[in-house]
């Protein structure tokens, strides 16, 4: 349960990093302050659905782009983050192309990266413990 709230947080923050980058590098996207967390929250849970649909509609249709199951799930997810929250904007076709990609590329090398410090710590932590446990008993 520990580990599973622990990579939420972590997919949180990650997207949340993705879309400030996003909206300061790439012309076209708007981010407004007041719509953020909003943004972010509908992102993620967009993601998290989206990913294993795609995953599974790609395996079972088309097992080329299966390399690209990440990137389209992101790309979705964006889009259902510009339709239900008011604090994403894309005006732009390249905006369209680039935020996809950035908020992809930012999101899975830092939830890697980021998942692996704290979660090794976090189980490291709790073999540690079990292993002081099994000394005092």
């Amino acid at each position: 349960m520990v580990r599973m709230l622990l990579q939420a947080a972590i997919n949180i923050v990650m997207a949340a990093v993705a879309m400030l980058v996003a909206a300061t590098l790439i012309d076209g996207v708007t981010l407004e302050p007041t719509g953020f967390i909003t943004v972010v929250v509908v992102f993620v849970l967009a993601q998290a659905v989206l990913g294993p649909f795609v995953f599974n509609m790609a395996r079972q249709y088309a097992s080329a782009i299966l390399g690209a199951v990440g990137l389209v799930s992101t790309l979705l997810a964006v889009w259902v983050a510009t339709l239900v929250a008011d604090g994403l904007t894309l005006s732009t076709l390249t905006a369209w192309i680039l935020t996809p990609l950035v908020v992809w590329i930012i999101t899975a090398l830092g939830t890697w990266i980021l998942g692996y410090l704290v979660l090794k710590r976090w189980w490291d932590k709790r073999a540690e413990e079990k292993n002081i446990r099994r000394a005092m008993a």
